[in-house]
C-alpha cells in the first residue's frame, strides 16, 4: 500500500512532543508500506538533522518556511475566517509538492497528523485519516482563561474559528482520531458525524530504562521545552508557591529545570534558592536519574503529556496536576501521584522524598504501567485497525499486502527550498 503521510512539523530527530508521534507512526507504517512523507522546517540545521528520515520512509518533501513570514501570514488570516495558526503551517511550496506526488503516485491512503496541515489534502480523492491528535481549539480556549485582555480576546477569537475547522474539516474526512480518551470525547462532540477513533502515544522503554547509579534524594526535576508557555506558568507558580514550603520542611531540597529555550523570566527563576534551569540539553536521561522524583505541575494540559511517559518509564516517582495526569493511562496513588494545590503539592513531594520505600514502590509501579499501557507497539495495533476499518468502508478495499511483508523503498526525495 502506498501512504501519503503530512504532518505540521518535520518528525526527525523525535525529540520532542509534535514529532514523537508521526515518527512512530511513520517507522511503523513503513514497514509493511511505501511511505511518502511531506512536511515543513523552519532552520537549515532542522534540514540537516530531518535528513535522518530517509532511514524511515520510502521518500520524503521537505519545504523549508521562516517564521517572520509565517507570522504575517498568522496576521494575515485575523480578519478572516480561517484560523490564524493555519497561517503558521502555510506553504504554497508545500502544497504543490504534495500535488505533484499525489499526480505522480497513486496514493491508497492520506494520513494527516494535525488539523493544522489537513487543508493540503481535504481535496484528495483518497480514504483519508486525519490524526487531530490534541484538539487545539480547547487549548486555544484555556489560554483565554489564563491571559488577560487583549490576549485573551484574541485566544478566545481563535478557539472559535478553529472549532469551526476542525467541524468543518472532520466531516472532510473518512477517519479522524485521537491520542487520549479525552481528546476523542471532545472529537466526537463536533458532531461531524464521521467515524472517530483514539490511540495513545507510546513511550521508548530501552531508551528511557532506569539507572543502577545513586539518585539524590533531595532533587527534583521537572522537563519540558521552556518557550511554551504552559510549561513556563506552572514553573514560575511552583518556584514561587510550592518550592518555599518544600525548603521550609526539608532545606536541602533543590528543582531542576530542564527544557530548551528558556525565557528570560525563567532564566531569573534560577536566582532563586535551590533552583537551576539549565537550558538546551543532549540528553535528558542523566537528569531523571539522578533526580528522586518528577514534577508535572501543569495547569494547562492537552493529550498525552510525553514528559510524564518518559520519567514513568525510566523508574522515576510522578507527582502532577489532575489536567496532566488525565492524558496518561495511570491511576493515582497507584501509579503516581496527584496534586493540587501548594500544600497539597508539597505534601506529595515530601511524602516520597522522606520514605524511600515510598518511593520505590511508585518507581517501580510506574515503569510497569508505562511499559504495559503505553508501549508503542500496543498502540500502533490500534492504529492498524483503525486504518483496515477505514479502508473497509473507503472507496477502496483493504489492501492485500500481508502484515509484515517488507516494502521496496524507492530513492529519497531531499528537495528543500
Amino acid at each position: 500500500m502506498k501512504i501519503l503521510y503530512v504532518c505540521h512539523r518535520f518528525p526527525y530527530p523525535p525529540r520532542r512532543g509534535g514529532k514523537i508521534r508521526p515518527f512512530n507512526m511513520i517507522r511503523h507504517f513503513a514497514r509493511s508500506h511505501e511511505v511518502t512523507v511531506c512536511s515543513l522546517v523552519r532552520s537549515e540545521a532542522e534540514a540537516r538533522e530531518g535528513e535522518g528520515l530517509a532511514a524511515h520512509c520510502a521518500r520524503y518533501e521537505m519545504v523549508r518556511v521562516h517564521d517572520p513570514l509565517q507570522a504575517l501570514r498568522m496576521v494575515a488570516r485575523l480578519p478572516t475566517p480561517v484560523p490564524s495558526s493555519f497561517g503558521f503551517f502555510h506553504s504554497q511550496a508545500l502544497a504543490r509538492r504534495i500535488r505533484a506526488a499525489a499526480a505522480r503516485e497513486r496514493f491508497d491512503l492520506a494520513f494527516v497528523h494535525c488539523s493544522s496541515v489537513a487543508r493540503y489534502v481535504e481535496d484528495l480523492d483518497v480514504p483519508k485519516i486525519l490524526d487531530f491528535g490534541d484538539m487545539d481549539s480547547h487549548k486555544w480556549r484555556d489560554y483565554a482563561r489564563a491571559k488577560a485582555f487583549p490576549l485573551a480576546w484574541g485566544y478566545a477569537l481563535e478557539a472559535w474559528k478553529l472549532g469551526r475547522e476542525e467541524a468543518r474539516l472532520a466531516r472532510r474526512f473518512d477517519t479522524c482520531t485521537a491520542t487520549t480518551k479525552a481528546e476523542w470525547e471532545a472529537l466526537e462532540a463536533l458532531g461531524s458525524g464521521t467515524p472517530a477513533d483514539w490511540f495513545p502515544n507510546g513511550v521508548d522503554g530501552e531508551y528511557f530504562a532506569p539507572s543502577t547509579a545513586p539518585y539524590d534524594p533531595d532533587r527534583i526535576v521537572f522537563v519540558g521545552r521552556m518557550d511554551y508557555y504552559p510549561n513556563q506558568q506552572c514553573m514560575a507558580e511552583f518556584c514561587a508557591s510550592v518550592m518555599p514550603i518544600l525548603r521550609a520542611r526539608r532545606p536541602t531540597v533543590t528543582l531542576a529545570i530542564v527544557g530548551a529555550d528558556p525565557s528570560p523570566d525563567v532564566r531569573r527563576l534560577g536566582e532563586q534558592p535551590g533552583v537551576a534551569v539549565t537550558g538546551s540539553v543532549p540528553d535528558v536521561r542523566p537528569y531523571l536519574h539522578e533526580a528522586a522524583l518528577m514534577v508535572a505541575p501543569l495547569r494547562i494540559a492537552r493529550g498525552t503529556q510525553n514528559k510524564i511517559l518518559e520519567g514513568m518509564a525510566a523508574g522515576l516517582p510522578v507527582v502532577t496536576s489532575p489536567v496532566a495526569a488525565g492524558g496518561v493511562d495511570a491511576a493515582a496513588p497507584e501509579h503516581l501521584l496527584v496534586a493540587d494545590g501548594p500544600q497539597a503539592w508539597a505534601d506529595a513531594i515530601l511524602r516520597v522524598l522522606e520514605h524511600p520505600h515510598e518511593r520505590a514502590r511508585l518507581a517501580h509501579a510506574a515503569r510497569a504501567r508505562a511499559l504495559s499501557h503505553h508501549a508503542w507497539p500496543a498502540s500502533m495495533r490500534r492504529l492498524d485497525g483503525i486504518v483496515e476499518r477505514c479502508l473497509a468502508r473507503g472507496r477502496l478495499p483493504a489492501p492485500a499486502t500481508a502484515r509484515g511483508a517488507q516494502s521496496q523503498p524507492n530513492r529519497t526525495e531531499k528537495e528543500t527550498m
